[in-house]
C-alpha cells in the first residue's frame, strides 16, 4: 500500500505529458506566457494569503497557542501533499508533525488536525453546492451536474458519519482496549484517550467550529479568484461565477482522487472537461493546472527546506549527547616505545 501513492504519481504525470503532447505543448506555452509573470505573481500572492488563513482556521480551534505555530502546520501540510509523493494523509501527518516541533502536545495536534480537516471537508461541500447551483442556473443540461450531486451526497453521508465517530466513537475503542487487559494495548488506548479528551474539548467550542468552518468556505470561494485574474491577465476573461463553477467541480473531482498526490493527471483532465463546457481551451486548461504546479512548488519548496532543517536539528540534539559520551580508544604502544 506504501508505493500506491507514488505509483499514482508516475501514472499521473504520464497522463499529463500524454495531455500536453496531444494538445501541443507549443500552444500550452504559449498561454502560459499570455498569463505572464505578473499572472504567477498574482496567484502566488494570493495562495500565500490563503494558505495564512487556512492556518488560522486551524488556530482558532486551539487557544493560547500563537497563530504562527498552525500557519507553519498548514504551509508544511500542503508542501507535503502538494510537492512530495505522498496522500493527502501524509501531507496531514507532516502539518501535525510541524506543530508538535514547535511545542504543541501530540494528543492536541492529532485532535486538532482531525477537526479542522472535517471543517475543511464540510467547507468544501459547501463550496460545491455552491458550484453546482451556479451550474443549475448557467447550463441545466449539464451532464456533469448529475454524478456529483449524487457524490456529494455520499461525501455529505462520509462526513457527517466522522462527526459522530468523533464525538462518541472513541467510546468503543476504550471499552475494546480496556478488554484486552494490560500489555502492547495500554499505550494505544492512553494516546486514544488524550486525543478523545482533547476532541471532547475542541467540540465544545463552538464558536472555534464555526469560524473555523466559514474560515475555510472563504478561502474555496477565495480560491477562483487566482483563475479568474490569470485568464484575465491573458486577454481571456470569464465570469467569476463560471470560473466558480469550474474551480468548486474541481476540486469535488480532486477529493475522489485522494490518493493520487496532488492529483497529478487528474486535475489536468477535469480542466479540459469542465473549462471545454464554458469556453476554456484544452491548452489554456492545461496551462492553468501547470501554473498552480508552478505555485504548489514555489510556495511548498521552501517549506519543506524549512522542516528538513529543524527536524535534522531535533535529530542532532538526540544524538550528539551519545557521541559524546562515547569512549576514546588508547593508543596501542609497541614493545619498542616502551623502551624508548
Amino acid at each position: 500500500m506504501r508505493f500506491v501513492p507514488v505509483i499514482g504519481a508516475i501514472v499521473g504525470l504520464a497522463s499529463t505529458g500524454a495531455l500536453v503532447l496531444h494538445f501541443g505543448a507549443g500552444a500550452v506555452i504559449g498561454s502560459l506566457l499570455a498569463i505572464g509573470w505578473s499572472g504567477f505573481a498574482a496567484v502566488f500572492s494570493i495562495h500565500l494569503v490563503l494558505v495564512a488563513a487556512m492556518g488560522i482556521a486551524w488556530w482558532v480551534l486551539v487557544p493560547g497557542v500563537p497563530a504562527w505555530v498552525f500557519i507553519w502546520g498548514r504551509w508544511t501540510r500542503d508542501a507535503g501533499a502538494e510537492v512530495l509523493p505522498l496522500s493527502q494523509m501524509g501531507g496531514l501527518l507532516l502539518g501535525a508533525r510541524a506543530v508538535t516541533i514547535a511545542g504543541v502536545p501530540g494528543a492536541v495536534a492529532t485532535a486538532s488536525t482531525i477537526v479542522d480537516l472535517t471543517l475543511e471537508f464540510f467547507a468544501k461541500l459547501a463550496y460545491t453546492a455552491l458550484g453546482l447551483f451556479l451550474l443549475f442556473h448557467l447550463q441545466p443540461a449539464s451532464a456533469v451536474a448529475l454524478p456529483i450531486t449524487a457524490g456529494m451526497v455520499v461525501a455529505a453521508l462520509i462526513a457527517i458519519t466522522f462527526v459522530i465517530v468523533q464525538r462518541h466513537g472513541f467510546d468503543l475503542f476504550d471499552r475494546f482496549a480496556r478488554a484486552l487487559g494490560r500489555g502492547w494495548a495500554d499505550r494505544t488506548a492512553a494516546g486514544a484517550a488524550a486525543v478523545h479528551i482533547e476532541l471532547g474539548h475542541i467540540h465544545r467550542r463552538r464558536a472555534g467550529l464555526w469560524s473555523g468552518f466559514f474560515l475555510h468556505l472563504a478561502c474555496w470561494v477565495a480560491g477562483a479568484l487566482e483563475v479568474w485574474i490569470a485568464l484575465r491577465l491573458a486577454g481571456r476573461p470569464l465570469d467569476f461565477a463560471v470560473v466558480l463553477v469550474i474551480e468548486s467541480l474541481l476540486y469535488a473531482i480532486r477529493t475522489v482522487a485522494f490518493a493520487i498526490p496532488n492529483a497529478v493527471g487528474v486535475q489536468e483532465g477535469a480542466y479540459i472537461l469542465l473549462g471545454g463546457a464554458f469556453g476554456l481551451t484544452p491548452e489554456m486548461g492545461l496551462a492553468l493546472s501547470l501554473l498552480k504546479r508552478a505555485r504548489d512548488l514555489g510556495i511548498g519548496l521552501p517549506a519543506l527546506g524549512v522542516w528538513q532543517v529543524l527536524e535534522g536539528g531535533r535529530l542532532w540534539r538526540r544524538l550528539a549527547p551519545r557521541f559524546v559520551a562515547l569512549p576514546v580508544a588508547k593508543p596501542v604502544r609497541t614493545c619498542g616505545e616502551d623502551r624508548a
